[in-house]
């Protein structure tokens, strides 16, 4: 016979079991209901445009719908605030990108950890390329060194804090120069002053000066993944340019509130694996300048790590601030 204090502790023990929230199981979900796709930026960026076209797919590899919700504003962390604070039911998935492990030390007072996401998949690799006009007295990054070294050079990047502008803080250290940096938001502003000759350079993701280069209305120095890229493979990496150890990779991918069951990161990162390989979602990517990337969640997660530990000290060195 149960005694009283014993079905007393169970009867707590119920009540409690019914107060925590369900979390989904693996085996059914995402049957409950549709899947809410966090964007943590505005429409029209590669970033947006990379998560409609992960959500379109997704909902027909996975059964169910996965909506897309632009959450701008912040630096990204309004939208990162709220996915960091959603059940990890797998009801809610972050579009991640390489900010997580920026905005870190860019904005050390946030109220949850950026890097602490359970990671799903990097999605796309981002490469970022250093431009300069055509008509340029420089050729190459070690002439451009050179000009910045000879009389004042001014940079052009997405804006402050961006992973373009710690790259040019990382090359600068590097080659001992200074260079004014321009921070613009976004990149499109940035283009049209180069093309203009208010700036000497522009370092930004590539899918936006791509057909610049092609075209040659510009010159592209260097990118910055350590293997060249599909998009320019004429354009030297940062190693072949005279750089090495400058490498840096940006990407687009999707991450999930801590603690998200394994199993349905697995299943999600399955389907982006295969997602990226169809045809016109690879024509897609390419057109944007971007590569996909079929690493591991775990792999993910270590480069987040590593980059927050590695962007720190650039941020602290040159004295960063958010705009």
């Amino acid at each position: 016979m149960t005694s009283p204090s014993r079905r007393s502790f169970l009867a707590i023990a119920g009540a409690a079991a019914l107060a925590r929230p369900a979390l989904a199981q693996p085996g059914t979900w995402p049957a409950e209901r549709s899947i809410r796709y966090i964007v943590p930026v505005a429409p029209g960026g590669s970033q947006d445009i990379v998560a409609r076209l992960f959500a379109k797919h997704l909902t027909e590899a996975l059964g169910q719908n996965v909506l897309v919700e632009n959450m701008p504003g912040a630096g990204s962390n309004i939208g990162y605030e709220f996915v960091a604070r959603q059940k990890p039911d797998g009801y809610t998935l972050l579009a991640g990108s390489d900010s997580l492990s920026i905005n870190k030390t860019l904005f050390p007072k946030l109220g949850f950890d950026v890097t602490g996401f359970a990671p799903v998949t990097q999605g796309v690799r981002v490469p970022q390329i250093l431009v300069v006009r055509a008509d340029s007295p420089a050729r190459t990054l070690e002439e451009f060194v050179t000009l910045a070294r000879r009389s004042p050079v001014a940079v052009g990047t997405p804006g402050n804090g961006s992973l373009s502008h710690l790259i040019g803080e990382q090359i600068q250290a590097a080659a001992e120069i200074r260079w004014t940096h321009v921070p613009y938001k976004g990149g499109a502003l940035a283009v049209n002053d180069l093309l203009g000759g208010t700036l000497q350079g522009v370092l930004i993701n590539i899918g936006a000066v791509a057909d610049h280069v092609r075209i040659g209305r510009m010159r592209g120095l260097f990118v910055s993944p350590g293997q060249r890229t599909g998009a320019l493979p004429e354009v030297p990496t940062l190693a072949e340019a005279g750089l090495p150890g400058a490498e840096a990779v940006g990407w687009h991918g999707i991450v999930a509130p801590a603690g998200t069951d394994p199993a349905i990161l697995a299943r999600v990162h399955a389907a982006i694996a295969q997602i990226v390989k169809k045809p016109e979602v690879a024509e897609r990517l390419a057109a944007l300048g971007l590569e996909p990337v079929e690493a591991p969640p775990e792999v993910l997660g270590e480069l987040i790590r590593a980059d927050a530990a590695r962007w720190a000290e650039v941020v602290r060195r040159a004295r960063i601030q958010p705009d």
